[in-house]
């Protein structure tokens, strides 16, 4: 079962996630919080499989909670609920380590799949504004140079699937893509975190937009 925990501040909210998770067998909500400090002491209390947070919540919002789960529970997978337009919030989200963001008016289906996605460490990123995220992220020269920077430590092969990844490409399509087997792409992933210093796939896509490796 995937464990999950659900952050929001607004008790309708909660209520109508928890309902449509636990209609799929393998999701079960395991603990439900008001704000961001009940959801990291509830990730520091149990095994927590994702935390679904919301961005804007009292007392500790979900930036500052996802930042504070990393620590107490670094196996936690944190995916931000948002409302449209919130691009720099998400961009401060994706930077303390949250797996991905979903728009509150996510549909029933798409936030099953996501939550399983979110599980195994895939990127969750709303579609209708990601290329709006990266578009109008911007950065200082010297956050550019650093970006580069860090990128310019991979080899022409690891570059290559940086960048898919920063087009928000899953392991099997990036496999197909560059005509590598999944095991070969999965290798490469690895050795992009581990190198580049990011946390996770999703700050791997960030990375390839601020380096300017998409519009290679």
């Amino acid at each position: 079962m995937i464990r999950v925990l659900v952050a929001d501040d607004e008790a309708l909210m909660r209520t109508g996630i928890r309902l449509v998770l636990e209609h799929a067998d393998d999701l079960t909500v395991v603990a439900e919080a008001g704000n961001g400090a009940e959801a990291v002491a509830a990730c520091r209390g149990q095994d927590i499989d994702v935390a679904l947070l919301d961005i804007q919540m009292p007392v500790k919002d979900g930036i500052a909670a996802a930042e504070d789960i990393a620590r107490v529970s670094p196996r936690t997978k944190v995916v931000m609920l948002t409302a449209f337009g919130e691009d720099r919030s998400v961009t401060r989200a994706l930077r303390v380590g949250a797996t991905g963001f979903l728009l509150k008016d996510t549909g029933p289906a798409e936030l099953i799949r996501s939550v399983r996605a979110a599980a195994t460490g895939e990127p969750v990123l709303a579609p209708r504004i990601t290329r709006r995220l990266l578009e109008r992220h911007l950065l200082s020269a010297q956050e550019a140079d650093t970006a580069r920077h860090r990128t310019d430590l991979l080899t022409p092969a690891e570059r290559d699937v940086l960048r898919l990844l920063g087009e928000g490409l899953s392991n099997a399509e990036i496999a197909q893509r560059l005509h590598l087997s999944a095991s070969t792409v999965k290798a490469h992933v690895g050795r992009i975190l581990t190198r580049t210093g990011c946390a996770n796939r999703v700050q791997a896509a960030v990375l390839a937009h601020d380096a300017g490796l998409l519009a290679d």
